[in-house]
């Protein structure tokens, strides 16, 4: 198949480019110096041009602390942009699969949330991300795929914040305990991606929203616990380098965080025959790919 894919120079887009490429489909991967997805002309010519059978987009204004001070441009690029994108699916006869979060909620839930579940966004990050949602509907056939605390080996993130505080000297780090969810490993969600993408291509009537992330739920203490747990078995912190628990309130951000984000993933497990993969083997794989020695070196 002929993939279009959008935001491919961030951790998604590349691992899902690289999977793509592995098993011989055709790629075009594009990142704003490319294709600003927010000029809906240049959308039009380029959807036009290659006639992609798939359009992932990747593209996503993700600083959620930022969108706080300018929801305008979160606005643009997370939510209006995607319209445009949905009109040259339309034409081109293309699938639509947007990737959106676990922010989309409120976080008040206290069971996984479902994909029917109402949507009720706190930040202004959330409010971008929903309506990118609504717009991506109106792609014939799409796909709305909500997932949740991303961490690859191309780009910064949870796992590179908590390795640099270690390296840097720190010997006890304060983790909120307070916000649950789960981590997922982008590798992982770029088979997912694949994955409903064949399927729907197939059987358009099985498009819509899913979610998919990594199992088991956590803490980003717990999750901070096994990152500094792989750092002392590759002997980049020592013994004596901890993490506490905290709560939000001690670290307040501009930006509100959904206290309970798990997503159930029933629908994915149920129409792909799949179960979610483990964010545990997952971070075991990112130590092997990006060495903590690399990280203290660059």
């Amino acid at each position: 198949m002929r993939f279009l894919i959008t935001g491919s120079t961030g951790m998604l887009g590349t691992d899902l480019s690289q999977a793509l490429d592995e098993r011989g489909d055709e790629v075009f991967g594009v990142d704003k110096g490319v294709l600003d997805i927010t000029d809906t002309e240049a959308v039009d010519r380029f959807v036009d041009e290659i006639r992609p059978d798939v359009i992932v987009n990747c593209a996503a204004y993700t600083r959620v602390d930022d969108c706080e001070a300018d929801e305008a441009t979160a606005s643009k690029v997370n939510g209006w942009a995607v319209e445009s994108l949905a009109d040259a699916a339309n034409r081109a006869g293309s699938l639509l699969v947007q990737i959106s979060t676990d922010f989309v909620f409120d976080g008040l839930a206290t069971r996984p949330y479902e994909i029917n579940d109402p949507v009720a966004p706190v930040s202004a990050y959330g409010r971008s991300k929903l309506e990118g949602e609504e717009r991506a509907r109106i792609a014939k056939r799409h796909v709305i795929l909500r997932t949740s605390w991303l961490f690859g080996v191309r780009g910064w993130n949870f796992v590179e914040a908590i390795r640099k505080q270690i390296l840097l000297g720190r010997t006890e780090l304060r983790v909120v305990d307070d916000q649950r969810g789960c981590p997922t490993y982008t590798p992982h969600l770029a088979s997912a991606v694949v994955r409903l993408a064949d399927i729907v291509r197939k059987s358009p009537e099985l498009g819509g929203v899913y979610h998919y992330s990594d199992a088991p739920e956590c803490s980003w203490f717990d999750f901070a616990t096994a990152i500094v747990a792989e750092m002392k078995r590759e002997g980049s912190a020592d013994g004596g380098a901890r993490v506490l628990p905290t709560t939000s309130a001690e670290f307040p951000r501009p930006a509100q965080r959904p206290a309970y984000s798990v997503l159930s993933v029933d629908r994915y497990r149920r129409v792909t025959g799949c179960s979610p993969e483990s964010w545990i083997d997952g971070l075991a794989e990112y130590f092997a790919k990006r060495p903590s020695s690399a990280l203290a070196a660059g």
